[in-house]
């Protein structure tokens, strides 16, 4: 799930055999067979094991216990989370909307943090137990290794990525889970290693990220060589990101490249209390901005600048002000947002274009709009979201990206009410389903 970065996307055949060969000029079939070696590998350049047109991200936890409770079996028998009070039938509704896979995030840190060999067997069959599930409901799935960044966990990205021995052992458990994960049908199940790495913003650093990336890769590809990878830039797994990588050091064509995408930031993070940044103080904001008149806007805008001054933080106010006006300059109009939302896609398909990759192994794997923040009152309207999932969906139909929402329920949920699971039929609208 994309946290503080996303504003600076605007700054940033017949095989014969020996009774034929018999029959047959052998001359002339070698020559056939050379044609034959020469489009089958044509083919396979372009042709990855898991293929999608449209997803659907599951939650992160949100209520998940504290460290103290993860080997309790009633914690360990709801892995994932979402999986409390979900049945077949919820997932099934995902199906008919017409979603044909789904994005399950899988939480790495509990497989890690002083966990016992028993701990992480039990994850692992749940983790499979879940797979199967969602195949049952006639999904196909990508199992996410979803590590997030946080300031009370001992295992978080940021621990990750800073601590080489600890990259060490996350590296080794990619390769467990995905040995575990070999078993399933490749068509129906792919596997992405990482999630969104903090790191490699600052263009005046040297790039950590593609070397790590190799490693993780390596210990994937080796445990699953028969299942599609899915893999990101760096940089919170952005466009620009993206850009940073050269695919032809991985050399893979069973791989799948994703990018993650939230523009215009200051739209969809309304209220999104754990960015650390200004968002916290900013709702209603309208989609499109001029929806309700530009002088409105601007109006909303003024209060917003308001609040900061009045509710921030002493120390950080200014700070909290010059970031504000960052991101809210440039998106007052409908073309400006539009401008802004497009970027990221286009650098994607640049970069696509650049080294022979096919816009179907380029995947939109996060974008949305949040509904509302935990424990505020303000909740986006539907329609509001809607027109946004509408115009990020046209711009990767456009070129031909395959793509999946965040997320089925929580702050940016897509239901009308997380408990039943009921999808929100505007919603569903706005990205072009039932």
């Amino acid at each position: 799930m994309v946290l503080s970065f996303c504003r600076l996307g605007r700054h940033f055949v017949h095989r014969p055999t020996t009774k034929d060969a018999k029959e047959l000029n052998l001359p002339l079939l070698r020559i056939a067979l050379c044609i034959s070696c020469i489009f089958a590998g044509s083919a396979a350049a372009s042709a990855t094991a898991f293929t999608m047109k449209r997803g659907l991200n599951l939650e992160m936890w949100t209520t998940w216990p504290k460290p103290e409770r993860w080997d309790e079996d009633a914690v360990l028998d709801n892995f994932p989370e979402w999986r409390h009070g979900t049945g077949p039938g919820n997932l099934e509704r995902i199906r008919t909307a017409g979603f044909d896979f789904v994005r399950m995030p899988v939480d790495p840190a509990i497989f890690l943090e002083d966990a016992s060999e028993k701990r992480v067997t039990t994850l692992i069959v749940q983790t499979l137990r879940t797979v199967g599930m969602l195949h049952k409901a006639g999904l196909k799935v990508i199992v996410d290794f979803h590590s997030i960044p946080s300031d009370s966990r001992k295992i978080d990205t940021n621990r990750i990525l800073a601590d080489d021995a600890l990259f060490t052992r996350y590296v080794q458990m990619v390769g467990r889970l995905g040995r575990a994960l070999s078993d399933t049908d490749p068509g129906l199940t792919a596997f992405e290693p990482f999630n969104e790495p903090v790191i490699d913003c600052d263009p005046t650093l040297a790039p950590r990220w593609p070397a790590m990336l190799k490693q993780l890769h390596s210990a994937a590809r080796d445990a699953a060589p028969s299942h599609t990878l899915i893999l990101s830039g760096g940089c919170w797994s952005s466009a620009y990101g993206l850009e940073k990588v050269d695919p032809s050091t991985i050399a893979d064509d069973n791989v799948i490249w994703t990018f993650h995408s939230y523009e215009p930031y200051v739209l969809t993070h309304q209220g999104a209390d754990w960015t650390g940044d200004s968002m916290s103080y900013v709702e209603a904001l309208p989609y499109p901005p001029d929806l309700l008149g530009e002088k409105a806007f601007e109006e909303r805008l003024a209060a917003i600048r308001k609040t900061i001054e009045v509710k921030a933080p002493r120390e950080r106010r200014e700070e909290m002000l010059i970031g504000f006006n960052e991101m809210a300059g440039g998106v007052s109009t409908y073309g400006e947002v539009l401008a802004a939302l497009n970027e990221p896609f286009d650098k994607a398909a640049t970069w696509g274009k650049t080294h022979n990759i096919p816009p179907e192994r380029i995947l939109l794997g996060e974008f949305g709009m949040i509904r509302r923040e935990y424990q505020k009152k303000f909740r986006m309207p539907s329609e509001w979201r809607a027109s946004y999932l509408k115009d990020v969906t046209e711009a990767a139909h456009k070129r031909g990206f395959p793509w999946a929402v965040w997320s089925w329920g929580g702050a940016f949920g897509i239901t009308l009410d997380d408990k039943q699971r009921v999808l929100d039929p505007v919603i569903l609208k706005g990205l072009g389903l039932k």
